[in-house]
């Protein structure tokens, strides 16, 4: 059975023209995650003991990593990626694969662009960014529309995360978290912020309907009784998971089988084999 386009169109979780529109209209101030994770980008790859000479870089926004690497080539946001096969050592793809309708997809584009065994970086919005405006936004929601509407993406949970790496054919894969909380004056302020991110509702089944002045007013008073500080400020929060993979190679070191090891552990310890007893 074959489907017509607008039926795929309408299976997709995200419209990427809403999304480049939105980020058409960023703002360099609002940009702070995204150079922390060229920050982050940075730290790791000075942890690694090797010389990186063919970076590539996938991006939302190009200015963020100027000058990151000498010659490493910086790679729009898309569907398709412009990578040529098995042209680098390293991928960093920064801060867009949330947006992904296929995160998958993407992680297989980077691992066939790798050599053999390339590192691939990858950098995005985790599961807890912005609980806060999530649970305060479905309460007033509630209360106002008398029902939820598709308004903050989902993202996915560090776990879930660094299973893709597996399904996208990389080896040895890591995925950890770093914790980021910023404080607002208020609902209004926070989503400024987000807009000039570029990081405001693309979810293709979003409303298009201007939302009543009266929903936000009631979400940033549930905002402040449930989670704001000592001194007033609304806290958001921003977690950004890194995940990392190796294109496959035959010199990576691989797991034993069971039952192939040459010495038995209480031997390698240096310590008396005992048996079990009775449960």
């Amino acid at each position: 059975m074959t489907h017509a386009p607008q039926d795929r169109a309408q299976q997709q979780l995200f419209d990427r023209q809403a999304l480049a529109a939105r980020r058409a209209r960023r703002q360099a101030d609002a940009l702070f995650l995204h150079h922390m994770a060229r920050d982050e980008a940075e730290d790791r790859l000075s942890l690694v003991n090797r010389t990186f000479t063919a970076p590539a870089v996938v991006c939302p926004f190009p200015e963020v990593w100027e000058g990151f690497q000498l010659d490493a080539k910086i790679v729009s946001d898309a569907d398709v990626l412009e990578l040529e096969q098995g042209a680098h050592d390293v991928v960093i793809h920064a801060m867009c694969l949330h947006w992904a309708n296929d995160p998958v997809g993407q992680l297989i584009q980077c691992r066939r662009a790798l050599k053999e065994d390339g590192l691939l970086l990858v950098i995005l919005l985790g599961g807890q960014t912005l609980h806060e405006l999530r649970a305060a936004m479905a309460e007033a929601e509630t209360a106002v529309l008398g029902g939820l509407s598709p308004r903050v993406a989902p993202m996915g949970e560090i776990r879930d995360l660094g299973g893709l790496l597996q399904r996208a054919g990389f080896a040895l894969p890591v995925a950890d978290l770093v914790p980021l909380t910023a404080e607002y004056r208020d609902l209004t302020h926070l989503i400024h912020d987000l807009r000039g991110m570029g990081e405001t509702n693309a979810l293709a089944q979003r409303l298009k309907r201007p939302a009543p002045r009266t929903l936000f007013q009631l979400a940033d008073h549930i905002y402040r009784a449930h989670f704001a500080t000592a001194n007033g400020r609304l806290p958001a929060t921003f977690e950004l998971v890194c995940l990392t993979g190796w294109s496959p190679s035959d010199s990576q070191q691989k797991p034993l089988r069971p039952g192939s090891a040459q010495m038995r552990l209480a031997d390698a310890l240096r310590v008396p084999e005992s048996k079990l007893g009775p449960r």
